[in-house]
């Protein structure tokens, strides 16, 4: 009888690199943007926004309870703005550890330009006059300072728009961890990270300043992606790799099996930090295309159990906020940032 051959194009490939590294630890960030409804649609309201996903938040307790996996949550202007959603981060940080975060999307984010209810494209940070673009990122840390308590010290820029632009007013506002990079990604008039290192690096100087934790996100062929961003210039094009060329830890992006591959890749060649991430909105049913309804919400829930228990068994995982990474990352060794043209 013929033995029918798998039809999952991953099955077998994660096998061939080794998963056991009980021999140095692998640090691993859990992340969520935690933000408002409606952003995988095209429209991006400057008003209104609902925050309902946020109330979901205590769902992903189980996470830290019972995996030992403490939560980062990069916080939008909205969020911060709602009482609910106040409620469910304050249970996040006082009961399960979180880490509460900055999270900017200045088109939601006072001081707000015209009455208009939404914008379908919003303004690249490299384009907006400066002033506004201070006062923006003034508003939000000022509101998570007042919700926490605290300075917040960890980052990311909506829509990856990490340029040039906003990168010096970091270190000026007190941010000291920046995750506003996805290797792999190059956007139309916005930032290039598509030669960007999928592991930590320092932004000026090695063990001080600024350190950049990317979401972790690489190439199964590493030169396939160099020919990739050597020949094809169009910047949709180039962007297009992120989902035909790229694995990652990622679970909405990916299948779990892409996850493990991704994973134990990344160790392989070095990798001392595994930064995944998702939105909050992928949890409400319904907010997001990728997640339509209840069952693929809980299917999500259980992929994401699944991969960090698969994480624990075959790694030396130590599990870490933003802030934590940040705290030891001065005895770690993470290099200066890598020469290169691109906005990271």
């Amino acid at each position: 009888m013929q033995k029918k051959l798998p039809t999952d194009p991953m099955h077998g490939i994660e096998d061939i690199f080794p998963a056991d590294s009980r021999r140095t630890p692998l640090y691993v960030i859990v992340s969520l943007d935690v933000e408002e409804e409606g952003l995988f649609s095209g429209r991006y309201p400057a008003a209104g926004c609902g925050v309902r996903n946020v109330a979901l938040l205590p769902r992903l307790a189980p996470l830290t309870r019972d995996l030992g996996f403490p939560l980062t949550l990069f916080c939008a202007y909205t969020v911060f703005d709602n009482a609910d959603a106040r409620r469910a981060l304050a249970f996040m940080r006082d009961k399960c550890g979180a880490e509460i975060a900055g999270h900017l999307h200045h088109w939601s984010t006072p001081p707000l330009r015209a009455a208009s209810a939404e914008t379908t494209i919003p303004e690249r940070t490299h384009r907006m006059p400066d002033s506004l673009l201070r006062r923006r990122l003034d508003s939000l840390l000022t509101a998570g300072r007042r919700f926490q308590g605290a300075p917040l010290t960890s980052f990311r820029m909506g829509r990856w728009d990490l340029k040039s632009t906003l990168r010096p007013l970091l270190g000026e506002f007190g941010i000291t961890l920046d995750s506003s990079v996805c290797p792999l990604r190059a956007f139309r008039d916005g930032a290039d990270h598509f030669l960007a290192p999928a592991d930590p690096y320092w932004i000026e100087g090695t063990g001080q300043g600024l350190l950049e934790s990317p979401v972790t996100q690489i190439a199964p062929a590493p030169w396939l992606a160099r020919l990739w961003h050597k020949h094809v210039r169009r910047p949709a094009l180039l962007d297009s790799f992120h989902y035909w060329g790229a694995v990652s830890p990622n679970p909405v992006w990916h299948g779990e099996r892409a996850m493990r591959l991704a994973t134990r890749l990344h160790v392989f060649r070095g990798g001392r930090v595994l930064h995944l991430f998702w939105h909050s909105s992928e949890m409400l049913p319904g907010a997001s295309p990728n997640v339509p309804d209840q069952a693929a919400s809980r299917a999500l829930f259980k992929k994401i159990c699944s991969f960090l228990r698969w994480l624990k068994k075959s790694f030396a995982v130590c599990a870490v906020t933003a802030a934590q990474l940040r705290s030891a990352a001065a005895t770690l060794g993470f290099p200066e940032r890598p020469a290169g043209n691109g906005d990271w």
